[in-house]
């Protein structure tokens, strides 16, 4: 058995006390000798960590004691080493930053797809009511380089803040069409699909969990390659082992990278 445990998680809930809390978690992973990044915003919490089982567990357990995040869901991979080299707690506008202050999604989520119900779906190439699904690579163009889903649309962009003109370039290529935004972990296209909406494009849906959760509940079916992570991984496999032992050198180079889902 690997012996380190590695979480992605995330929610969009009102936070006004990100001082205190901030205090709080950096004591708690301090204590617990965990590495990694948490972001907090008036937005919502987004978080990568990694340490032993127990004390990751404990650090979950500390966390959902706490009302706002008592339904927290995380995504879970394992590996021999630890992939992080500290422990960063941050104060941030925006848990993933998109510069476009009317998205709200503690308001209210996109709806969503699950795993399995996507892969039955691009078996039989059809969504239930017959339409087209429409995948739509939500992460930048370096990630999407290292592998997506077969025929999923790459925009080629370099950071999520291009992805709002993107989406206003190419809307009109979705009509009539089931479209699914998927990411890494599910944050970015979370915030995505609800700015597809705003936008007036129907029938959008985000990948519940994003590629993690899809490679851990119903494998690499329909997927092409590796799932880049922003930790000391770089990528992970669609059985979630590390394909790669170099260390990213895009992750070491700048904390705030290792925090996107």
């Amino acid at each position: 058995m690997q012996e380190i445990l590695n979480i992605a998680a995330y929610k969009f809930v009102a936070i006004d006390d990100s001082p205190v809390l901030r205090e709080d978690l950096r004591e708690r992973t301090q204590a617990l000798g965990l590495m990694g990044t948490i972001l907090l915003a008036p937005e919502g919490i987004n978080l990568f960590l990694a340490g032993t089982a127990d004390s990751v567990r404990a650090f979950l357990a500390h966390l959902r004691a706490d009302a706002r995040f008592a339904d927290l869901e995380v995504k879970e991979s394992w590996s021999a080493g630890q992939p992080f080299r500290r422990m960063l707690v941050k104060l941030k506008r925006e848990i993933i930053r998109m510069d476009h202050p009317a998205i709200r999604p503690a308001a209210g989520r996109a709806p969503g797809v699950d795993a399995p119900t996507l892969k039955r779906w691009l078996d039989q190439g059809h969504d239930d009511e017959g339409r087209e699904i429409a995948l739509l690579d939500t992460r930048n163009a370096f990630e999407v380089d290292y592998g997506s889903f077969e025929g999923a649309i790459d925009w080629r962009i370099d950071k999520f803040t291009e992805f709002p003109p993107a989406l206003r370039a190419h809307r009109d290529e979705f009509k009539g069409k089931t479209v699914v935004s998927f990411c890494t972990g599910g944050i970015r296209c979370e915030k995505a699909a609800i700015l597809m909406h705003e936008e007036g494009v129907e029938n959008v849906l985000q990948l519940e969990g994003g590629i993690l959760k899809y490679f851990e509940e119903v494998g690499g079916a329909h997927y092409k390659g590796d799932c880049f992570v922003f930790d000391g991984r770089e990528a992970l496999a669609p059985d979630l082992s590390a394909r790669s032992a170099r260390a990213s050198a895009r992750a070491s180079e700048d904390p705030d990278l290792a925090i996107k889902q």
